[in-house]
């Protein structure tokens, strides 16, 4: 049994990650405000091994309270999306960064701290090149640059892994419609018609099981990965935004795709990336774009309650 804090842990990958640490016999602590769903841990407050505080990561002399009574610290708190950071600069930095150099200075030497960080850092990659972990990080927006320098701080601890993920996908206790391939599918479903622009941009994706399997990985192989970056996606899931729309089409029939010329994507990230490091050492994602799109048609088709997203 492992005692772990997940800010952010009723989240996206939050509430994913905290159900199954928990399923598993951890105990689990998670801070979180709950700011865009208030009952993404629900199913979970019976369980004995489950703390929850209702609190904000702004708050450094509450979370070096809470920090120093666990051995594994997963920081998944964030202003997360360009769109977002831009319109809260300052929150972002405090948020994004700050809160983590903070969490670091008072890490104990036998503390262990998780880091997810996102690959849109690589920006633009080259036309025929994967971006590696060596690559040149050009992070585009003030998200994507706050994350970078985050993670160049957690990379001078040795007791610390950081993901760069990929475009994350799939059902969530705390669901997200903004993630590109949730909202192709959500859009196919409710209105038969995926509008693309900038088609032929490429994206790396991960379904957010994978994500969470990846991370428990990481927690039971840590002296193994510990001290290094990895990029963190379904190999086979380096695509562009049209063949991903075409994916949809194969199972949804009647779906018309529109491609929108003259119109720029606000997300300018354009990049295929390897995820042979973490192969290598083990840990590799299996869950198909096609298994998740099929999950997704479900989800939407089935649930329609109203998703409040992070902007």
């Amino acid at each position: 049994m492992k005692k772990i804090l997940i800010t952010g842990g009723g989240g996206y990958i939050g509430s994913m990650l905290t159900t199954e640490l928990l399923r598993l016999g951890n105990e689990v602590t998670v801070i979180d405000a709950l700011k865009y769903d208030k009952g993404s841990l629900d199913h979970l407050f019976y369980e004995k091994k489950f703390k929850f505080i209702n609190g904000d990561i702004k708050n450094f002399e509450l979370m070096k309270k809470i920090a120093e009574k666990n051995e594994f610290i997963i920081p998944l708190a964030a202003l997360v999306g360009a769109p977002l950071c831009q319109k809260n600069k300052k929150e972002a930095v405090i948020v994004n960064y700050e809160s983590i150099t903070n969490l670091l200075q008072n890490l104990k030497t036998k503390q262990k701290l998780i880091y997810l960080t996102t690959n849109s850092g690589y920006g633009v990659g080259e036309k025929n090149k994967f971006c590696n972990e060596n690559s040149i990080l050009k992070p585009i927006s003030l998200y994507g640059q706050t994350k970078c320098d985050a993670e160049n701080e957690v990379k001078r601890f040795k007791n610390t892994i950081s993901f760069r993920l990929a475009t994350v996908f799939g059902a969530s206790y705390r669901m997200r419609s903004d993630l590109l391939v949730n909202n192709f599918v959500q859009r196919a479903v409710n209105e038969n018609l995926i509008d693309v622009y900038e088609p032929n941009f490429r994206r790396n994706f991960i379904h957010i099981r994978d994500v969470v399997k990846a991370i428990i990985f990481s927690i039971k192989n840590f002296n193994k990965l510990k001290s290094e970056v990895y990029n963190l996606g379904l190999s086979s899931a380096n695509i562009t935004k049209i063949e991903l729309a075409k994916k949809i089409k194969k199972q949804l029939k009647n779906l018309k795709i529109k491609t929108i010329k003259n119109k720029a994507d606000p997300d300018k990230r354009d990049y295929f990336v390897s995820n042979a490091k973490i192969e290598s050492k083990g840990f590799v994602a299996k869950i198909t774009l096609d298994q998740g799109i099929r999950e997704l048609i479900q989800v939407f088709k089935n649930n329609k309650k109203k998703i409040i997203n992070n902007y």
